[in-house]
This record gives C-alpha cells, structure tokens and sequence, in this order.
C-alpha cells in the first residue's frame, strides 16, 4: 500500500501584529516668510516676429447705443406732458418654478399729451427728462376701449 503524501504544512500563520499607536494629531506647520517659500518659475511665452496692427471696429448705426425698450399699460395721464406706463413681468422662481407677476411704474415723457389711461403704449429709455422722467412715449400700441 501506498500511504498518501502528508497534507502540506497549513500557510504559516504571522506573529500577531503588534497594537499600532494612536495617530496623534498633526502639527501645523508654522507659514514660511514668502522669501523662503518655493519659487515656480515664471513661464516664458515666446514673442511673435511682427506685430499685428491695431484694427478698430467700424462705429455702430446709433451714435448712442442700444435703448431699452419697455410696453405696459398707461395708469395715470394727469399730469402735464407726462404719463405713469405700468410694465409687467412674468417669470418663474428660480427655486420653486411658480410663476410670478412683478411689476415697475415708469414716469414718461408724452408730449402732446396723447396717451390716455388704459392705453398700451410703447416707451424708449432716454437721457433725464426730471427727477423721475427717464422715458418717452413711442407709440400708442392699442388704445384703451
């Protein structure tokens, strides 16, 4: 009879591992003066063999710039040459997406004395008329009924 191999030894078992200390806290390191500091090298760009020359852009249409634009309603045309335009603005909260109606009263300047209340007008930015007049009348877009 054959006697079968003896088992091979089970894998050797490692000296149990001795407790590992606690990490204690680590120190702040105290800020060096900026004179000792590392120093990174500037990056040196290269420099083109000719330079380009300086090009202006052709000068807009309107020699005073875009004006804004704004349509609302007229709620007051009591005063002189002068008409309070109500402007509404529908947005959705940027957090709770519900629509919200905001509204601005703008005093305009309307020089004949045309738009009465209810009428939906048109009115443009314009420099300082007043205190409070910083619009003129445009067009009346509908008339009030």
């Amino acid at each position: 009879m054959v006697e079968a191999p003896a088992e091979a030894p089970a894998a050797e078992e490692a000296p149990p591992a001795e407790p590992q200390p606690q990490s204690q806290p680590k120190k702040k390191r105290k800020p060096r003066p900026r004179a000792e500091r590392r120093q990174r090298p500037k990056v040196r760009r290269e420099r083109p063999a000719e330079r380009k020359p300086i090009s202006r852009q052709p000068a807009q249409d309107s020699e005073r710039g875009r004006r804004q634009e704004r349509r609302g309603v007229v709620v007051s045309s009591a005063m002189d040459k002068t008409i309070i335009v109500k402007v509404e603005a529908i947005k959705a909260h940027r957090r709770y997406k519900k629509v919200v109606r905001r509204s601005v009263k703008f005093h305009a300047h309307d020089e004949q004395n045309t738009a009465k209340d209810g009428d939906i007008v048109r009115i443009v930015e314009t420099r300082p008329l007043s205190k409070s007049k910083h619009w003129r009348l445009v067009e009346i877009v509908e008339a009030a009924k």
